[in-house]
């Protein structure tokens, strides 16, 4: 007759820094799976002690101490289930990515990850060393191999555990979303390690916001034929149960699988989370967004009234001479189907006071796209005001697309704390507000799609006067930014060599606008930040 065994996943949304708020939380979900799940062990996402990814605070010894203890409260908080926790570990004057397993009060066995990975968003080896050796520990009768998130996407730690004795793997991840990740990781990866193994492995993810990165969860458990067995959900903290049955191997019983996100539903979701997760989390009572009429301002306004509830967002309307009434009229439409407080504020006797003061400097000059840059910094000075006013975070409107050649004014419509669709070029922008209206319910007016993008800045103005259109600007973006293929290349492959060098030209001359960009939330594998760190004077 088989015996049992019950681990429980706990996906948490974690606080970098927050080593008090973390702790309660690792000790909270250790007594629920206990008490209220039957498991005899639980296991953690990366570094959950410390949030992750914690960056520099890594450097300060303090930090360093003040998480040792963090862990040594654990350990005394929970007896009676087995915990796998990560958390930096200091010795002998280096710092491992560790994870300990934590029983009766006393830390018992102890993984020093082994692959740091260093391309990306990750840099980990400017703050850790890697490990050398395997963990393996029998909790209730069952050898498990523990290993931290990277270590699973290269040969050898989980190879090395199963040759040592290990008849399950515990993989520890803090693994960031993007497009294509949840099905790359777990197919090409957790499954695909599992099946050349023979091993089941119980893969724990983190999930919520931390800056530009969202974590989307997705925990999953896969049997030793690489079949996922469990799976638990996206973007939103769950403690779960997974059974396996012990006898001359341990295999897992088939549980809930959740449905996987597919395309553009995904990124709906981690655009949601990463916005929330950075109003909740950095103390703001809700947000102010500038509501133009046009897609990026429309989608904006609508997630992020799904993200913080319509009660905590505040929409300013801002017309100028240039404003059309459809711009107006769209607008009002939106918020009001959304039920978000909304305000008119024209720029107009701002703009006029401002070039009245430098009619003096200006005299002679034509009007060129000076008086247009002034406009937006009228508006991102009323935004920020109300902002400071009512401690409401402005979100911004700008997409990659724009981002990337510079369509956009510094200290004008950049201006803001956060960007929403920092990351999503034009033509998916579309995609996305066509997904929240047909999933959640139609708020952005027909009109909006289809009228043509316009900064109304000047008279009868059009976002192709200036760039080419979209789709081809966007198909030249994906290429150059997130394939990193040369000028060349692209005219090779049948671009225009015209259009191929002016677009080139927009997105080197303007790193230094983006350098004084917001944080946004990342959902492609290359996002300007993070993945992309050019230098700003730069003649390459």
């Amino acid at each position: 007759m088989l015996s049992e065994i019950g681990v429980a996943i706990a996906q948490l949304n974690l606080i970098v820094g927050d080593l008090h708020g973390n702790q309660e939380k690792i000790v909270d979900a250790a007594v629920y799976a206990r008490d209220k799940l039957d498991c005899r062990i639980v296991v953690f996402p990366e570094l959950s002690v410390t949030g992750y990814p914690p960056e520099d605070l890594l450097l300060r010894k303090s930090f360093q101490r003040d998480a040792e203890r963090a862990v040594e409260s654990i350990a005394a908080k929970v007896n009676g289930i087995a915990m796998v926790v990560g958390h930096p570990l200091q010795e002998n004057g280096q710092l491992f990515n560790a994870a300990s397993i934590i029983r009766d009060g006393r830390t018992v066995a102890v993984y020093r990850k082994r692959h740091l990975p260093n391309y990306g968003v990750f840099d980990e080896k400017r703050y850790f060393k890697p490990g050398s050796d395997t963990c393996i520990y029998e909790i209730e009768g069952v050898c498990v191999g523990i290993t931290i998130c990277e270590d699973i996407w290269d040969y050898g730690p989980v190879e090395n555990s199963v040759r040592d004795g290990a008849k399950l793997i515990l993989n520890l991840n803090g693994s960031p979303f993007d497009l294509n990740k949840p099905l790359h990781r777990e197919t090409l990866v957790v499954s695909s390690r599992s099946q050349k193994n023979s091993v089941p492995i119980v893969y724990v993810n983190l999930v919520g916001g931390q800056d530009e990165l969202v974590f989307d969860g997705g925990s999953l458990v896969t049997d030793s034929k690489g079949k996922t067995v469990a799976r638990g959900p996206f973007f939103r903290e769950e403690i779960f149960r997974v059974t396996f049955d012990r006898g001359e191997s341990v295999e897992p019983r088939a549980g809930e699988v959740e449905k996987s996100p597919e395309g553009v539903a995904g990124v709906y979701e981690a655009i949601r989370l990463g916005v929330a997760d950075y109003i909740r989390k950095n103390g703001f009572s809700g947000a102010v967004v500038g509501l133009s009429g046009g897609i990026d301002s429309a989608l904006t306004l609508a997630v992020v009234a799904d993200a913080v509830g319509k009660e905590n967002v505040e929409a300013i309307l801002m017309p100028s001479r240039y404003t059309h009434s459809m711009s107006i009229e769209d607008a009002k439409e939106e918020a009001d189907k959304l039920g978000v407080a909304w305000t008119i504020v024209s720029i107009e006797p701002v703009f006029e006071s401002v070039m009245k003061q430098l009619e003096p400097v200006f005299k002679g000059m034509d009007a060129d796209t000076t008086e247009e840059n002034i406009q937006a910094r009228c508006r991102g000075m009323i935004l920020m005001a109300i902002s400071n006013k009512k401690n409401r975070i402005v979100i911004t409107t700008g997409n990659k697309s724009e981002v990337a050649v510079g369509y956009a004014t510094l200290y004008g419509d950049m201006a803001g704390g956060f960007s929403a669709i920092k990351d999503v070029p034009k033509t998916m922008v579309y995609e996305l507000a066509r997904h929240r209206n047909k999933v959640y319910g139609t708020v952005i007016p027909e009109r909006v799609f289809t009228r043509p993008p316009t900064a109304e800045l000047a008279d009868n103005q059009r976002d192709d006067d200036t760039l080419p259109p979209y789709d081809l600007l966007d198909a030249i973006l994906k290429e150059y930014v997130e394939k990193e293929k040369s000028t060349d290349e692209l005219i090779a492959a049948g671009f225009d060599t015209a259009v191929v060098e002016r677009v080139v030209s927009m997105v080197n001359r303007n790193e230094y606008k983006r350098r004084q960009a917001a944080p946004g939330v990342r959902i492609t594998p290359k996002a300007f930040g993070k993945d992309r760190r050019y230098p700003i004077t730069n003649k390459y």
